[in-house]
C-alpha cells in the first residue's frame, strides 16, 4: 500500500527468510487497478550486497486508466545493471491474479508471465560476460511511490486523490537451494531446475518469446543508441 499523510510518503513490502542460490520463485498478483501512474509494484531477487549485489526484477510501473501496464525486467551481475527491458502487458494485470515467475539456473535467468518467457538472460561466460551464479538472493516485493520517472519518464504524476494504492498477492512458490544449507546443493546437476528442460527454452516457448518480443516489447536497452552506441557484450552475444 502507498499512502500519503501532508508531506510523508510511505510504501510497503515484504521479504523471504531465506536466500537462494539458483531454482525458481513465482507469485501470483494482481496489480494496483485504475489510475496507478506514478506507482511501482516490484517483484524481485537481489543478494543484498550493496555495490556488488545480483539482482534479477520485476517492476510493473503504474498507467493512467485506459493504457497499458508496463513491465520492466532488469539484470544486476556484480553491481553492474543498465540492463532494463520493457513489455507493455497483453491483459489487464489489475483485473484478476497472473503469475510472475523467475526461473535462475547455470544457464539462463528466464522471467515469465503466466508461463510465457518475456525475457532469458544467458550464461556466457565463456565470452568472457559476468553471470549471476556465487551469490545467494532473497525474494522481494515492494510497492512505491517513483513519479520521477515510472510513467511515461515522469511526465505522469500520482493522483494522491486515488490513495491509497493496493497490490494483492497470493500463491507464493520457491524452490531452489536455501543458503546456508548443503555445500553442494547450488552445483547438483539432478536439480531439477537445471534439468535439460529447462537448459533452453522448448521450440514453443521460443515462438511465445518471439511473439512478445515482437508485438508487445517497447524498449531493449540493447538497441537504445542514444545509451549505448556501441551495443553491450551480452547484446552481442545473444540474450
Amino acid at each position: 500500500m502507498i499512502m500519503m499523510n501532508g508531506s510523508l510518503l510511505s510504501g510497503c513490502g515484504f521479504a523471504s527468510r531465506s536466500k537462494y542460490l539458483f531454482g525458481q520463485v513465482s507469485m501470483k498478483i494482481k496489480l494496483v487497478p485504475g489510475d496507478s501512474a506514478g506507482t511501482v509494484t516490484a517483484f524481485y531477487m537481489n543478494s543484498d550486497t550493496d555495490n556488488v549485489r545480483d539482482e534479477l526484477d520485476f517492476e510493473f510501473l503504474g498507467n493512467r486508466t485506459g493504457q497499458p501496464y508496463t513491465v520492466q525486467t532488469n539484470v544486476y551481475v556484480h553491481g553492474k545493471g543498465d540492463k532494463e527491458q520493457r513489455v507493455n502487458l497483453w491483459f489487464d494485470p489489475s483485473a484478476d491474479f497472473h503469475t510472475y515467475t523467475i526461473l535462475w539456473n547455470h544457464h539462463h535467468a528466464v522471467f515469465s508471465v503466466d508461463g510465457i518467457p518475456i525475457r532469458a538472460y544467458k550464461n556466457n561466460e565463456a565470452k568472457g560476460i559476468p553471470f549471476p551464479k556465487f551469490q545467494a538472493m532473497g525474494v522481494y516485493s515492494t510497492l512505491w511511490e517513483a513519479d520521477d520517472w515510472a510513467t511515461r519518464g515522469g511526465l505522469e504524476k500520482i493522483n494522491w486523490s486515488k490513495a491509497p494504492f493496493y497490490a494483492y498477492y497470493k500463491d507464493f512458490d520457491i524452490e531452489g537451494c536455501a543458503m546456508p544449507g548443503p555445500a553442494n546443493c547450488a552445483s547438483n546437476p539432478r536439480n531439477w531446475w537445471e534439468g535439460a528442460a529447462y537448459q533452453q527454452l522448448s521450440p514453443v516457448q521460443a515462438r511465445q518469446y518471439r511473439w512478445v518480443r515482437m508485438n508487445h516489447m517497447i524498449y531493449d536497452y540493447c538497441t537504445d543508441k542514444s545509451r549505448n552506441p556501441v551495443p553491450p557484450p551480452e547484446c552481442r552475444a545473444g540474450i
